[in-house]
């Protein structure tokens, strides 16, 4: 890289739109969380920096002589060398389809560049060499696969249900053999058991002193952390060491039991009372409503879900609650009885957030398995999505006319299934074999799940009885 110091010109403040154009200037592909943002999935030793990339391995050769790899790869400081050449990594394709899908739209790349926790370090690190080992603002931990579900898009590495059934009845008989263990037996990807030594964790502790104070977003994932003991660690950690700065934010499925919930809800009351961090998120996750969610995310209690949802408003009001719904076919036919249930929560808890929004929504498209993705649709299907839009649009917040509030969906969670419709429109334009060997994978899929775990496909999906017999006339 040149010596001669490289000037970012963006402004945090500036439209989307002006910061694509900004952040272009350095580079059109380049990403600042590939250098900030991290998830470590310690069960197995894998690290992405960003959601959407296929995690990699972390060699223990390399985090052996350096803590810090759980972060800074030798891999990813070559996707990152990239970014500042100005080259596409591959492994970035998410950002790239919704890129080429329209000139206009505003991928990921954009909306986390701009963020509070990697706008300001951009001039910092394109005036760094590319292999210089970073310290993330933004880290998010898995400790662990332990976990209470089986929602049918994980797989063994993060769920210790699914690997339970992997066990017993071996890999699904898709095209993939989706999730068999062979696969992650020979890339060395199968969790350790939280009952042996585990190198990863080891290294996290090691690293963790040097890495929290730099941090202003720390995320708890899983598995299911409140099943997991390092979790209440960090809590306690964090209730000792205050970070004014911190955002500590846990991923959590609310379907545990009762006194579980209550031992983290006493101990966030607590964090939060004292002042140790600037605030605490928490992030559940559904995509459909009632049966078809449960369908979905096998093991799960809709309506506790909900109730777990009510109770948290109630007793930490302080709290930012964010549901992560992960956009599949599974969620077109019962997503605006969803909305629905969303949007009372915002009606009815709103006022007692000082008139913010009682519960956000987050709304990625499923990529893998590719059998689950909305990509196998057929193009009729489209108007589910168009009318789940047409809903959201019309129940937007906003103020009512006697000056008060009005609660309701915001503009980004409008944009974010507006961007969803546009990205499978685009796919369904141009249709592959691919598609059809996914529509294939899809009625094997949901045979497959019914016989093992006493589900009922066609009673649970009614509406998608056409679809799923298209999808069976291929096998």
């Amino acid at each position: 890289m040149d010596k001669t110091p490289i000037s970012f010109l963006g402004n945090p403040s500036s439209s989307r739109e002006q910061f694509r154009n900004e952040l272009d200037a350095v580079s059109p592909s380049f990403c600042a969380a590939k250098w900030k943002q991290v998830t470590v999935h310690l069960q197995n030793g894998l690290t992405h920096s960003c959601h959407h990339p296929v995690p990699h391995k972390i060699p223990l050769k390399e985090l052996q002589l350096n803590p810090s790899a759980l972060h800074n790869t030798e891999f990813k400081k070559q996707q990152r060398k990239l970014m500042l050449q100005g080259k596409r990594p591959a492994e970035c394709d998410y950002c790239w389809r919704v890129e080429d899908s329209n000139s206009k739209s505003i991928s990921d790349r954009i909306i986390k560049s701009q963020t509070d926790w990697a706008e300001p370090f951009i001039n910092d690190i394109i005036n760094r060499p590319w292999d210089n080992d970073v310290l993330p603002s933004y880290l998010e931990v898995s400790f662990g696969n332990t976990c209470n579900l089986k929602c049918s898009y994980c797989s063994p590495q993060f769920s210790s249900k699914w690997s339970e059934e992997s066990e017993k009845y071996g890999g699904y008989p898709t095209s993939t053999n989706f999730n068999n263990l062979e696969h992650l037996k020979k890339n060395d990807l199968i969790p350790i058991s939280h009952r042996d030594h585990n190198p990863y964790v080891e290294a996290f502790w090691k690293w963790w002193p040097q890495a929290y104070p730099n941090l202003s977003q720390f995320r708890i994932t899983g598995g299911e952390p409140l099943l997991n003991k390092n979790t209440f660690q960090v809590f306690d950690y964090i209730l000792e060491k205050p970070n004014p700065h911190l955002t500590l934010a846990i991923n959590s499925n609310l379907c545990v039991q009762d006194h579980v919930l209550e031992l983290a809800i006493e101990r966030l009351k607590k964090i939060l009372g004292e002042g140790q961090v600037k605030k605490v998120e928490l992030y559940t996750s559904a995509e459909a409503h009632g049966p078809q969610a449960e369908y979905i995310r096998f093991g799960m209690n809709y309506n506790l879900w909900l109730n777990n949802i009510q109770r948290l408003c109630r007793e930490v009001p302080q709290l930012e609650l964010i549901v992560m719904s992960t956009y599949n076919v599974l969620s077109l036919t019962s997503y605006i009885p969803f909305l629905k249930d969303l949007l009372a929560i915002k009606r009815d808890y709103g006022h007692n957030f000082n008139y913010r929004t009682a519960i956000h929504l987050d709304i990625p498209y499923l990529r893998e398995p590719k059998h689950q993705s909305v990509f196998i649709l057929d193009r009729e299907m489209l108007t589910f999505i168009f009318n789940q839009i047409l809903f959201i649009d019309s129940h937007m917040e906003g103020t009512h006319s006697n000056g008060t509030k009005k609660f309701g969906f915001s503009s980004t969670e409008l944009d974010n299934l507006k961007r969803i419709y546009n990205v499978t429109t685009a796919a369904l334009e141009k249709p592959t074999a691919k598609q059809n060997t996914a529509r294939k994978d899809f009625a094997i899929f949901v045979d497959e799940h019914d016989r093992r775990r006493g589900t009922h496909f066609l009673n649970t999906f009614p509406e998608l009885e056409k679809f799923y017999q298209s999808c069976k006339a291929l096998t």
